[in-house]
């Protein structure tokens, strides 16, 4: 029988262990755990989105998850995401986007997931606009992703590791198809195709000074 200082000692560590992102000063949850309330699935393949373990499992056809349980747009913010990939997968965590029903989000940028995929932008790339060729992120383990966007200036951390540092030039125009043009909106995670698994949890943000 468990002695009962070590059996409450167990749930004490468990309760921080499950509340951890919320005791982050200043930080929002944007993800409970348990449900995706608070987040729309795109028109496309909604089976790709489900919840596992406490986190968002994100596996199938091409389809986007979008941020919709805060009406007030998100311009300067310290976005932080927990991530894991299995090899040889793709994802993405955009931000400054809207909701789409189908196809690439055109709106804001996408933050690279990717480890192990065969397109060679990988993990903390922000996709077209700067990109990196290595990343210490590594499948089959945790990091924590971190976009920080301050007026001009995008920062994107794995773990403690600054990996991208990208400032936009005044008068910078939206260009082509995709945006990809520093403004405000919401946040959305990527689906990228069947090979693909990633999970997404302790999903929290902290709004800054505009």
């Amino acid at each position: 029988m468990k002695h009962p200082i070590a059996a409450l000692l167990g749930l004490a560590l468990s309760v921080v262990t499950l509340t951890a992102a919320d005791v982050e000063p200043g930080f929002t949850a944007l993800f409970d755990g348990k449900t995706l309330e608070g987040w729309k699935k795109a028109n496309e393949n909604q089976s790709a989105f489900s919840v596992e373990d406490g986190a968002i499992k994100a596996k199938g056809e091409r389809c986007h998850l979008f941020y919709v349980g805060d009406e007030k747009p998100f311009k300067n913010f310290e976005l932080r995401v927990d991530v894991k990939t299995l090899p040889k997968s793709n994802g993405g965590i955009y931000f400054h986007t809207k909701y789409q029903e189908t196809g690439w989000p055109k709106g804001g940028f996408e933050c690279q997931v990717n480890v192990t995929h065969g397109d060679w932008k990988k993990t903390g790339s922000l996709y077209d606009v700067a990109n990196l060729g290595h990343t210490p992120a590594k499948d089959n383990q945790w990091w924590t992703q971190t976009i920080i966007v301050e007026g001009n200036k995008v920062t994107v951390k794995i773990d403690d590791v600054v990996v991208l540092q990208y400032t936009e030039r005044p008068g910078a125009q939206a260009g082509g198809d995709f945006e990809r043009k520093l403004g405000s909106g919401t946040f959305a995670l990527q689906a990228h195709d069947p090979g693909s698994t990633v999970y997404f949890k302790n999903i929290r943000v902290k709004r800054l000074a505009d």
